[in-house]
């Protein structure tokens, strides 16, 4: 067994698609759309061959303003050391937030943590 996709729900497809393609390379699917449930979709694939389902939904508009249960963060594995110093420089040189890191966690990753434009947690990962 292997896990097929990880979905997100988000506000504006298009720009999430955009960053997703732009910063990690993700090839997107066409626009699925579902109008009689006000649904829309598309899934990014990464040249790994991972999976990210993006999705909105007209009744799905509230997001935690803290930490919850469930969700925690996506982990990209970029590459070596190096690579995560300088994607995160330049995420944060673009405007993106970066919540911590880069650094060695005490579990041996070497990573930084990135908001993506909606808020969610990235982990960028050697």
């Amino acid at each position: 067994m292997r896990i097929d996709h990880f979905a997100l729900w988000v506000q504006d497809l298009e720009f999430m698609r955009d960053f997703y393609a732009t910063w990690f390379n993700a090839a997107s699917s066409k626009q699925y759309e579902n109008p009689i449930k006000g649904f829309a979709s598309y899934f990014l694939t990464f040249p790994d061959g991972g999976r990210l389902e993006i999705m909105s939904r007209i009744d799905v508009d509230q997001r935690p303003t803290h930490e919850v249960l469930g969700y925690c963060h996506l982990s990209m594995s970029v590459g070596g050391e190096h690579r995560v110093d300088e994607l995160s420089s330049q995420m944060q040189a673009s405007g993106l937030h970066i919540i911590d890191g880069p650094r060695r966690t005490g579990d041996g990753y070497y990573e930084a943590v990135v908001l993506d434009p909606e808020g969610n947690r990235i982990e960028l990962t050697a």
